[in-house]
């Protein structure tokens, strides 16, 4: 399964068990299409917001044992069954189509803690999904489990700045980059960037690989080959902050990449972390 276009996903590939590979691709789609239905096309804001909350009540549909519209059987069909087979937390499903009915908007946001607000709905239940499928609920993994999706969002919105100026969209807190001297809305209109922008991507970088540090323990509370791919994620998620950083301020205006030179590096790391 490509992740490319939803980067905080756990990869449903040969290391995902068989009997969990359904449900873990049932909810990828489900993901990966509201993501579309919010960002992708021509539609206007009205208009993915309409379309989003029909969405929104075809999840209702099937979470109650009702039959969905016919809009989206590739996605409600096997999710239906996902959530059948494995009692998938329902709220945690409705919880990442209110980011994606809140990333129509364009919000800016003030601060780091309203951006931690919306990770806890755009990025966090995807692990907590994964958690149940794999049966670890207990508090301390959820709390890392949190953390390593949060940071994995972070990234994502660090990864992708210059996708998101295209887009009008800024992920920069207003607090932070007060701090540093930036301005959002100069560099949403093309400002090049110069050494205060690089101070401030440094300091979201640091925040961002401290959460990744404090989750990463999760990796050995998770058992088997789920283990395995968790390693795989922390570890890929931690070379994207070490390309973003290498590149800063040019990622700022190019988004940085993993290339297959990297995972030979991601292989070795994931190995290597062992338990504290």
């Amino acid at each position: 399964m490509s992740v490319e276009h939803y980067e905080n996903f756990p990869v449903a590939s040969l290391l995902c068990p068989p009997r969990l590979r359904p449900a873990v691709v049932a909810i990828y789609h489900f993901a990966r299409t509201a993501d579309d239905l919010a960002d992708e096309g021509s539609a206007s804001t009205a208009e993915r917001l309409v379309t989003l909350q029909a969405y929104q009540q075809d999840l209702a549909h099937v979470a109650a044992g009702r039959t969905p519209s016919a809009a989206w059987p590739q996605v409600f069909t096997p999710l239906s069954a996902a959530i059948q087979t494995f009692g998938l937390p329902v709220p945690l499903l409705d919880d990442l189509l209110c980011a994606f009915m809140q990333d129509c908007g364009n919000p800016l946001y003030p601060d780091r803690a309203a951006l931690l607000d919306y990770c806890s709905r755009s990025a966090n239940p995807i692990g907590r999904l994964m958690l149940h499928l794999c049966g670890v609920n207990d508090a301390l993994a959820l709390r890392r489990s949190d953390a390593i999706c949060t940071a994995l969002q972070l990234i994502n919105f660090w990864q992708d700045i210059s996708v998101d100026h295209a887009r009008a969209r800024c992920y920069l807190p207003e607090s932070d980059a007060k701090a540093h001297g930036v301005d959002r809305l100069a560099m949403l209109k093309g400002a090049a960037p110069g050494p205060n922008e690089s101070a401030l991507l440094t300091d979201l970088l640091d925040w961002t690989a401290s959460l990744m540090h404090d989750g990463a323990p999760l990796v050995h509370q998770v058992p088997g080959r789920m283990g395995l791919e968790l390693r795989l994620v922390v570890q890929g998620g931690l070379r994207v902050l070490d390309k973003v950083r290498a590149m800063n301020p040019e990622s700022y205006t190019r988004r940085p990449t993993l290339g297959a030179l990297d995972m030979p590096r991601l292989l070795w790391r994931a190995l290597c972390m062992h338990q504290a």
